[in-house]
């Protein structure tokens, strides 16, 4: 079905071949994720091309034809007429496609098709979100913020995850007022900002919590998970994406921390833990049925602190919280 699609969009954009060589996408057309150097060929049906490392896997798990790779000289005589590339592709690689990059199209198609998941994707992704969310009960806050994330992302390995769907993000005190800090050797203070997520056969999942403590902190909660509700209530197949984002922005913006709001309001995730689309206020489109993406709206005072609460919603006639067993307040020790 989803390789029928990519042949058909392929065909529509009047592309004879491409090459492929992101892990992610190469996943997604064969169900197979290379541990090594590995590229794919799609002509009129997609060749995968591994080396002696992955043979052995990629023969008993991928679900199209695979070959022993060639030499990278050799990728021109595979690929014909016109060539498509994706728009992740390193520039060094594009010598070995053609005498001319000119005849090279960027194209969006695995881009556009993993927009919206099938339903042994959703499963995974539910598999994924299940293990982290079994995993932040067993966080030790008791020590370093590195202690914090590394318990966690222990638990989440021990547990099925494959690996961290990204670096562990544990900011405490004033450090939360950052988005994106990373865990430092400072000791765990509160508020606790915790964004994490596990990957169950390289599906992702993606949730924060932020552990409160003082009554300036639960006023900034409050106004966050109002902002929250907001934005998921809006959530439904047709909706214009940037209206999601403004759902969220206007609560904000209402009780005067507009300009601390500093980052968009989701985006879609699975193999990769950024696709598309962008919740944003400026996304183009609509959502889409099947479309699987977070809800994250924050609150960041510099010099004070940051507040963010994120689920994973997937979007339906009734869309549905996937991170609805996850309380949105959680009991902490320090």
């Amino acid at each position: 079905m989803k390789n029928e699609e990519i042949l058909n969009q392929l065909s529509y954009e009047n592309i004879d071949s491409m090459f492929v060589f992101k892990p992610e996408n190469i996943k997604y057309i064969s169900d197979f994720y290379p541990s090594s150097f590995a590229y794919l060929i799609i002509n009129e049906e997609p060749v995968l091309y591994v080396n002696s490392i992955d043979k052995e896997s990629a023969e008993n798990q991928s679900t199209i034809e695979t070959r022993d790779i060639a030499r990278l000289s050799e990728v021109k005589d595979l690929l014909n007429g016109n060539i498509a590339i994706e728009g992740s592709l390193e520039f060094n690689l594009l010598k070995f496609l053609t005498d001319d990059i000119n005849n090279l199209k960027v194209s969006h198609v695995f881009e556009d098709c993993r927009k919206t998941k099938t339903k042994e994707e959703i499963s995974k992704i539910r598999k994924s979100i299940s293990i982290a969310q079994d995993a932040i009960t067993q966080i030790d806050f008791t020590s370093t913020e590195k202690y914090a994330a590394a318990s966690l992302e222990f638990d989440m390995m021990i547990n099925g995850s494959i690996k961290p769907a990204f670096d562990t993000i544990v900011a405490s005190g004033t450090r939360s007022s950052s988005p994106h800090s990373e865990a430092s050797m400072n000791r765990v203070e509160t508020p606790i900002v915790v964004d994490w997520g596990a990957t169950y056969d390289y599906y992702c999942s993606d949730m924060t919590r932020t552990f409160i403590e003082t009554e300036r902190q639960e006023e900034i909660w409050n106004i966050v998970l109002e902002a929250q509700k907001a934005a998921i209530d809006t959530i439904a197949p047709g909706v214009e994406i940037f209206d999601v984002d403004k759902a969220a922005r206007d609560v904000i913006s209402e009780y005067g921390y507009g300009e601390y709001f500093i980052h968009s309001t989701g985006h879609g995730f699975g193999l990769d833990i950024h696709e598309a689309p962008n919740v944003s206020y400026n996304a183009k489109g609509v959502l889409e049925k099947n479309m699987v993406i977070t809800a994250e709206p924050g609150i960041y005072i510099p010099g004070e602190f940051g507040v963010r609460i994120e689920d994973d919603v997937l979007v339906g006639k009734n869309s549905e919280v996937l991170t609805k067993n996850l309380d949105k307040k959680l009991e902490f020790t320090l």
